[in-house]
């Protein structure tokens, strides 16, 4: 007797009592709850900033290792998870598609599941996973195979499993679920394959689909098991039946404006690359702007229904995509605002009741493909900067070849951006690079790239390709900049004590000053940095986690620039940190 209740004693302490698992209040509260971090971007507005301030400028100098979580096995590649913490439990994903359950405290694993993948598998750009999603019992994730998977998050148990689109025609998935009222959220990638991007929306307790959002033009969409409408007009956009393998992919995941009651997706590169298949001419009425690709949509979470987009490339032609994470913020006169900082090279403001254009102003340099934007946010294109029609080629298999500055991997690319409430500027993971890029003729066949490109990347400078930059999203003025070497290719986290987080692909993991760029701690934690921070507090201490693991799409696309950084290990080290209490006031 003694025995049953001293283990059923542990199993509730473990598993957090008779408690009704993580609320929507939880997750709508995640930012000021700061013994928890439960939502991808620490809070669903994905600004990254902590309000937690017991480490500062002063004392970050005293930041200590707590405890280092191996990964374990031959399974590494680029890890670029952004840790949960939950109940004294810390939750994990990794590349090819795994889930750790983690004690906070020790750093000793719980449990963990490694999804069964099949062969054939198709993701373009690593085997990279970014994070789950917490809800009630339950932890949510997707692998590469394109399903969604839900797992109990005391056991790891699998509760439920389902298919979000076939991976023989070259779907995955690979962004952090996200949940709202009540369901589940998730994107699809595969845009090098022809697929079509979609936003899907399911009960979290059955894992059944309530409503499916096409984000290509000519489309229909579905509400409980019914078509609904048509995602834009048929052929408004796009020429003959092209948009049937448009691309478009969703797959960096998205934020939620609860301001507005708005989930706010982008939509990727429409296929293929080559743009002069999908329109001949300049389109500057928008008949060629290939909608929605390469945009960002206002979704409403009721039905799946488009609220409002806004493209930022229209007919792009240069992989410039338009997936990036959009953040909802306040700007410093209160205007309730959503910012995005896009893969041409542009950061945008938008208006957060309308998706309107607010402002555009560049974030690198040297952007070649145009010489600006217009009043309502349209890029002024520079026509001799676009890559050559290959029906126009002598031999009609090779187009003119161009120089284009950024490269096809961005300005910033899937690595998160942080917002400081005490700042008011957003800190932006940049690289400054270009390529050569030249177009081909190509056709679609399922489950093969559809490119019909090809391009060599290259560095603009000799002394730096990443930048982490300091924007004042009021004016565009970047008020510092912080260059490094390699690529900058992690997520950022910004926190009330005056820091910005951030790591390289050097493997340093560092705390920078967030009024002037001043690096104010380095820690070298073994392999490169491509993850996502976080921090929390627990027993009246600060704890900071990433995790460490070089990989993701520069070793496998970065041309000259992937030459460069070939030394980088390989690893797959979850890292916690503290400032120990005795140590908290010591400056």
């Amino acid at each position: 007797m003694n025995r049953f209740i001293l283990a059923v004693t542990a199993s509730l302490l473990m598993t957090g009592g008779a408690q009704a698992g993580v609320t929507e209040e939880d997750i709508a509260n995640d930012q000021s709850m700061t013994n928890q971090v439960v939502t991808n971007g620490m809070g669903r507005h994905l600004q990254r900033y902590s309000p937690l301030d017991t480490l500062n400028t002063g004392n970050v100098k005293n930041l200590v290792p707590a405890w280092a979580f191996s990964l374990g096995g031959e399974k590494q590649r680029g890890q670029e998870t952004q840790p949960l913490v939950y109940d004294g439990v810390m939750y994990i994903t990794g590349s090819y598609s795994r889930v750790y359950a983690i004690d906070v405290m020790t750093g000793d694993e719980i449990w963990q599941y490694d999804a069964r993948l099949p062969e054939g598998i198709l993701p373009c750009c690593d085997v990279v996973n970014r994070g789950a999603a917490i809800y009630g019992d339950n932890i949510y994730f997707g692998t590469l195979d394109a399903r969604i998977v839900a797992l109990n998050k005391d056991t790891g148990d699998v509760v439920w499993r389902k298919k979000i689109a076939d991976y023989k025609a070259g779907y995955s998935y690979t962004a952090a679920p996200m949940i709202v009222n009540g369901l589940v959220v998730t994107g699809n990638s595969g845009g090098e394959f022809g697929i079509v991007g979609a936003v899907e929306a399911r009960d979290a307790e059955t894992g059944e689909l309530v409503w499916t959002r096409p984000v290509i033009e000519g489309h229909m969409g579905t509400l409980n098991g019914e078509e609904s409408t048509m995602t834009g007009t048929l052929n408004a956009t796009w020429p003959g039946d092209m948009w049937k393998t448009g691309g478009g992919a969703t797959w960096l995941g998205g934020s939620y404006d609860a301001r507005t009651d708005t989930i706010v997706f982008g939509a990727g590169n429409p296929a293929p690359w080559n743009s002069w298949l999908r329109n001949a001419g300049q389109s500057n009425d928008g008949s060629g702007d290939n909608l929605y690709a390469a945009s960002r949509l206002g979704i409403d979470p009721s039905n799946g229904e488009i609220k409002w987009h806004f493209q930022t490339t229209p007919r792009e032609g240069w992989d410039y995509d338009g997936v990036n994470e959009v953040v909802a913020y306040e700007n410093r006169a209160g205007e309730q605002r959503l910012a995005t900082a896009d893969r041409n090279g542009f950061f945008y403001v938008l208006d957060a009741a309308d998706g309107g254009f607010v402002r555009g102003v560049p974030f690198v340099k040297d952007i070649s493909w145009a010489s600006g934007l217009d009043d309502n946010g349209r890029p002024i294109f520079v026509e001799e900067n676009r890559p050559g029609d290959p029906a126009a080629a002598a031999d009609g298999k090779k187009g003119d070849v161009i120089f284009a500055s950024p490269s096809f991997l961005g300005g910033k690319n899937w690595m998160p951006m942080a917002f400081s409430q005490r700042t008011g500027n957003f800190y932006i993971p940049s690289n400054e690079w270009g390529m050569d890029i030249w177009n081909e003729p190509i056709t679609y066949k399922k489950g093969a790239a559809y490119l019909g490109a090809g391009f060599t990347i290259k560095p603009n400078y000799e002394d730096h390709i990443g930048s982490l930059k300091a924007v004042d999203p009021d004016t565009g003025e970047i008020k510092w900049e912080y260059k490094n070497d390699a690529p900058l290719w992690g997520g950022v986290m910004t926190t009330a004590g005056g820091l910005v987080f951030t790591g390289t692909p050097e493997g340093k993991f560092l705390a920078l000053d967030d009024e002037t760029g001043e690096v104010l701690w380095s820690f070298q934690t073994g392999s490169g940095i491509v993850g996502q921070p976080v921090t929390w507090e627990m027993e009246g201490e600060q704890y900071v986690s990433i995790i460490s693991g070089w990989g993701g799409a520069v070793p496998l696309w970065g041309g000259e620039v992937a030459k460069k950084v070939n030394y980088l290990n390989q690893g797959g080290t979850l890292w916690t940190f503290k400032l120990p209490k005795s140590l908290a006031m010591a400056q």
